[in-house]
């Protein structure tokens, strides 16, 4: 099988990602689980990196030789872009594909809360969207930015490695920068951000210390920056930007945080009894409440007015999946093992 070939596979079978290890079947994940199109076949290093350079430039190859790893992104026919991860292992190269769709959906087309709609009319502030690698925060946070781009006439930079959706000016004007491509490093783009009148930016992720110092500095000097981090829940991500900071500086980047921080998204993908994935979210807003709670350092307590302020749009993960129960979106088994706390869902169903 020729790359091309593959790649069409994938997106004509509804795949999200592509895994070519030698050693290992050729594996293709759809609805979240690893499939083997070609049976029990093991791939051979030849095969495996056949298909690899063959959708590298020289310069790519050369970049893989020396650091051992590459991220980039590939346009395929017009259909899909993809974005991919080769890397070492076991003295041969190896590949993950991720396919994004070229067609950016909507926060109703997914699914998504209501108050996602919101975020869009935050004129400043941090947005930030939580979970692991390949739970749907980056269609989640596009659905927005082109919303805004739709409906706002506002200068959108975003900043990826690499650039996965790819935007199309209409009534906002967009600048997409690519980390090792169109700028040098995280850090270099996100200090050029200042100087570049963005009203919206989005930072592909919140890494290290100077990333996530950088990007607390555009959402208080006006902008509404949308970014992601690795963390669970609302609490843990507040602890993790603080914790990035020495301990002298904590008390100031509670205080930062509790007035530019306007929401936190946890977000999994959850497979449907009838098959695909939905989206289940946990969502903060920063209300008084919140804001007070982050100053005080009572983080803690963030999950209980998480739960009695359903009024102000917020909602644990365990609510949102009730919800999906209810309409029989998703099974009880399901629920149980994606819960962030089983023993808050076990006393949600019941008896």
């Amino acid at each position: 099988m020729q790359i091309q070939d593959l790649l069409q596979f994938t997106i004509d079978n509804q795949g999200s990602d592509i895994h070519l290890i030698a050693g290992s079947p050729l594996s293709i994940r759809v609805n979240g689980l690893l499939s083997f199109p070609s049976g029990p076949q093991i791939l051979n290093k030849e095969q495996v990196e056949s298909l690899i350079f063959a959708i590298l430039s020289k310069e790519q190859r050369l970049a893989l030789e020396e650091q051992k790893e590459i991220d980039l992104a590939y346009q395929f026919n017009n259909q899909a872009r993809f974005r991919i991860s080769v890397y070492k292992q076991m003295e041969s190269y190896a590949a993950a594909f991720r396919l994004i769709p070229d067609v950016i959906r909507g926060i109703d087309d997914l699914n998504l809360p209501k108050i996602f709609h919101s975020f869009s009319n935050y004129n400043q502030g941090l947005v930030l969207f939580t979970g692991p690698t390949g739970e749907g925060k980056s269609t989640s946070l596009a659905a927005i930015i082109d919303e805004i781009n739709q409906q706002e006439s506002r200068h959108i930079l975003t900043i990826e490695d690499p650039v996965e959706f790819v935007y199309k000016s209409n009534k906002s004007i967009i600048s997409q920068r690519e980390v090792g491509k169109d700028t040098r490093a995280w850090q270099a783009a996100l200090r050029s951000a200042l100087r570049s009148d963005p009203d919206v930016v989005l930072v592909g992720e919140m890494r290290d210390f100077e990333t996530i110092s950088l990007t607390l500095t555009l959402a208080e000097t006006g902008h509404l920056v949308f970014a992601t981090l690795h963390t669970n829940t609302a609490a843990q991500t507040i602890d993790r930007i603080v914790d990035v900071f020495p301990s002298y500086q904590q008390a100031q980047i509670r205080q930062q945080l509790a007035a530019v921080l306007n929401a936190v998204v946890s977000q999994r993908l959850i497979p449907k009894i009838h098959g695909g994935r939905i989206a289940a979210v946990e969502i903060m807003i920063n209300t008084p409440a919140i804001s007070n709670l982050i100053r005080e350092e009572k983080v803690f307590q963030i999950d209980s007015v998480i739960q009695t302020s359903a009024g102000a749009g917020m909602m644990l993960m365990e609510n949102h999946l009730m919800d999906l129960l209810k309409q029989k979106i998703i099974s009880r088994e399901t629920a149980l093992s994606r819960s962030f706390r089983p023993n808050e869902l076990i006393r949600l169903l019941g008896p």
